[in-house]
């Protein structure tokens, strides 16, 4: 669906880089003065990375400013998603003498609990570099916060960019959606459930999401096991798919790949109702595996999933007849594993 015409990357984004170090397998939370063990661990790149991952593995060429710390962890993450993904870092930057922020995530009972350390890493020097210059690509993904906006945001609007937007918990409590200044330049908001009906005021997802298309163009909202619902403002049309099941082993990134594969649909020119089917089984296929970065599905796995689909949600996909390569074997994929690497044989 690419255009010679239009810009060499398909999606810029930014954010902090984490060392995620995830633990599954727990029975229930742990509980303080007690030694708990976990059944399971792998450690991946996190934070920003895991969005990053998603996209590039759905094969849209992406671009990531971030910061990278000089540390055997920085180093590990740089290579992860540079070799690893195929991610242009080239907006990226090493910062001496910085460490690298980590997380360390515990998934039970279908759910996790995270505890994160880190500093903020310093601005970058000089004119002429990110955040205030962001490359000229197809589509840009942020995660809003109240306040007074971020200058690249508007900045890749104006060059073009579709933007679409997720958003984090609103630590205030005020859950004011006129002081998410930056939404006005974004084509797509992809908020939860909860944070949807908080901004919103409202006390349903569905209602939620046409409160928002009054703000935005295109209203996503995510509802976890029960699926998403949507709502374009332009057109009127709206949307809802059921979630698929499946045997969850760990939902961290599950949100970012909702939204990568949202903003690959998107771009492809699909129908709503496709565009949220498809985000929805990227998104299902994630929690499968370890970890956030590491576990997003590829075309491989798209494949595998689609040809053995159950009967009842063979016609809600038969768009991916059309998409997915004929008999190619899912190819092999790095996941998460318990640690950051080992030394060579020789």
């Amino acid at each position: 669906m690419r255009d010679p015409h239009e810009p060499g990357c398909d999606v810029f984004l930014t954010g902090t880089v984490f060392l995620d170090i995830i633990f599954t397998g727990l029975d229930s939370a742990p509980v303080r003065g007690t030694e708990s063990w976990a059944r399971g661990m792998g450690s991946s790149p996190g934070g920003v990375a895991n969005m990053a991952a998603a996209l590039a593995r759905l094969g849209l060429r992406t671009s990531l400013a971030a910061a990278f710390g000089d540390d055997h962890y920085g180093e590990y993450c740089w290579d992860a998603l540079e070799q690893g993904e195929g991610i242009d870092l080239s907006m990226s930057r090493r910062i001496p003498g910085w460490h690298s922020p980590v997380t360390v995530s515990m998934a039970y009972e279908g759910e996790r609990t995270m505890v994160s350390h880190g500093h903020e890493a310093p601005l970058p020097a000089g004119p002429g570099r990110f955040p205030q210059c962001p490359p000229r690509t197809r589509a840009a993904v942020a995660s809003l916060g109240p306040g007074g906006g971020e200058e690249w945001i508007a900045q890749a609007a104006r060059q073009g960019s579709r933007v679409f937007a997720d958003v984090g918990w609103d630590e205030s409590g005020r859950w004011d959606l006129g002081a998410l200044a930056d939404l006005e330049h974004c084509e797509a908001f992809l908020p939860n459930a909860g944070e949807a009906m908080r901004y919103t005021r409202t006390d349903c997802p569905r209602a939620a999401a046409r409160a928002l298309a009054e703000k935005v163009p295109v209203a996503v909202v995510t509802m976890g096991a029960d699926g998403s619902c949507a709502v374009d403002g332009r057109t009127g049309e709206t949307a809802e798919v059921p979630g698929i099941t499946v045997d969850a082993l760990d939902p961290t990134g599950a949100g970012d790949v909702f939204v990568a594969g949202f903003v690959t649909g998107t771009l492809a020119g699909w129908p709503l109702a496709d565009r949220l089917a498809f985000a929805g089984l990227t998104a299902a296929l994630s929690v499968q595996e370890f970890g956030g970065s590491l576990s997003a599905p590829g075309w491989p796995e798209v494949s595998h999933w689609w040809r053995a689909a159950p009967a009842d949600l063979r016609d809600r996909y038969a768009f991916l007849d059309t998409l997915v390569p004929p008999g190619a074997p899912p190819g092999p994929r790095r996941r998460a594993v318990p640690t950051i690497g080992f030394r060579p044989t020789f």
